[in-house]
């Protein structure tokens, strides 16, 4: 059973954010105003906090091809790849992949061990096995699940994916893999154009209603119950769902969001099956309305884990 009177695990690491250019639409330094923002709040005190090590060569190549770790590695992308990433490459971005991806296996090791664990970063589910997409370098959560079965400590994980956008790398890097399910619920109308084919897609109309959005993700939480038995969860805690998201196309508010996350946090807990959260896409120019939102996933964990 899953321990009622843990200090829920953090993983930070604050070389996670990276130089961009200015107006760039992805927020240089939201993993540290998330973390900034996160210290400050009562629920600290109810947190650890862990610092990842970067992830080995052996582990990525379970995960990414030989050329593309290489052209990561030596700075070697085209312009036509680099923009198809969305990230200009720098040293910094290649030390930060190389921390985060292994952030979000720390996650769910600390998972596995307290019942819960929340990372403040990952989510980078654009990244196929060949190329970076959307942001993303390196898929850290095929890579945690990936290594995770490779190296026996879990028989069948399950991902859930609540982000906006469809985890399209997610699901092809883990199709060939029948211990992972990828469970992607998202904006039909958003990025990507074309969409993967995981286990299960939910795409979503943009003009859904709030209450409609929790049932579908209650109904979907039992829908992938019947599919399979796992040992652990991913979660990616999405926010660009949010109504003022500069990426979005739904109309979900903060009050709805943190609903979306206690029930998934809830479902699982009851079940005695280990979650690992990670953060996901958000988008805004305001940084400490970014940080707030990202926030929900470290409140909704609190609420159904810690004692008061």
């Amino acid at each position: 059973m899953i321990d009622q009177k843990i200090k829920i695990p953090w993983i930070y690491h604050p070389d996670y954010d990276v130089p961009l250019p200015y107006n760039h639409r992805f927020s240089s330094t939201k993993f540290g105003d998330l973390y900034s923002f996160l210290i400050k709040t009562k629920i600290s005190s109810h947190s650890e906090i862990f610092k990842p090590i970067p992830a080995t060569r052996k582990q990525l190549e379970r995960v990414h091809t030989k050329d593309y770790i290489n052209k990561i590695e030596f700075g070697t992308l085209t312009k036509s790849e680099e923009r198809i990433l969305g990230l200009p490459w720098s040293k910094t971005l290649l030390k930060r992949s190389y921390l985060a991806i292994n952030g979000t296996l720390n996650t769910a090791y600390l998972a596995l061990e307290r019942g819960v664990a929340c990372h403040l970063a990952g989510g980078t589910h654009h990244a196929h096995a060949n190329y970076g997409s959307g942001f993303c370098v390196f898929n850290d959560i095929a890579f945690a699940a990936k290594n995770l079965i490779a190296d026996n400590i879990c028989k069948k994980i399950l991902i859930i994916d609540c982000d906006v956008h469809q985890g399209d790398g997610t699901a092809t890097i883990c199709a060939d893999d029948v211990n992972i399910f990828t469970c992607s619920i998202h904006a039909r109308g958003n990025f990507p154009i074309n969409k993967a084919k995981g286990d299960l897609d939910v795409a979503l109309e943009d003009n859904i209603e709030m209450n409609e959005y929790i049932e579908k993700i209650i109904s979907t939480l039992y829908f992938c119950e019947e599919k399979i038995s796992p040992d652990l969860i991913i979660y990616d805690a999405g926010i660009d769902v949010h109504i003022n998201d500069e990426l979005g196309r739904l109309k979900i508010d903060s009050n709805y969001i943190m609903k979306r996350d206690v029930e998934v946090l809830k479902f699982y807990k009851q079940r005695s099956i280990p979650i690992a959260t990670v953060i996901g896409g958000g988008y805004s120019r305001n940084r400490i309305e970014l940080a707030e939102r990202h926030a929900i996933i470290f409140y909704a964990a609190n609420n159904v884990y810690s004692t008061k």
